[in-house]
């Protein structure tokens, strides 16, 4: 069952919500976000990088960096009172309308492409 960003939303204030200290502060959680970023940036090294695991190291995987950093991303959102799913939407606006044309369209036409131009 797929879930929508807003029940990602709930579900982590639902378990956040039982402990007395709640979320972090923005700042700490900017923290806390730089730090899964750079786990994530190992492992992508470890994965296509030239920079092979060492023996005896940890089996992360990309999918779960990318799970913790959705995680932090949702307690940053809910800590502030941002509707991810709004903030979607408006980040999707802005790609499809500035940026409608600054790449190149799979589906273009290269003499369209020349006459736009």
């Amino acid at each position: 069952m797929e879930k929508s960003l807003a029940e990602m939303q709930r579900e982590v204030d639902r378990y956040i919500s039982q402990f007395k200290e709640g979320y972090f502060s923005p700042l700490s959680m900017l923290a806390r976000m730089t730090e899964e970023v750079g786990e994530l940036a190992r492992e992508v090294n470890h994965s296509f990088g030239e920079k092979p695991k060492k023996a005896g190291e940890d089996d992360n995987s990309i999918e779960l960096e990318l799970g913790d950093i959705l995680f932090i991303t949702l307690c940053f959102a809910n800590s502030l009172n941002i509707d991810l799913t709004e903030a979607h939407d408006r980040v999707m606006h802005k790609f499809n309308t500035r940026d409608k044309d600054r790449w190149t369209r799979i589906d273009t036409d290269p003499q369209q492409e020349e006459e736009r131009q």
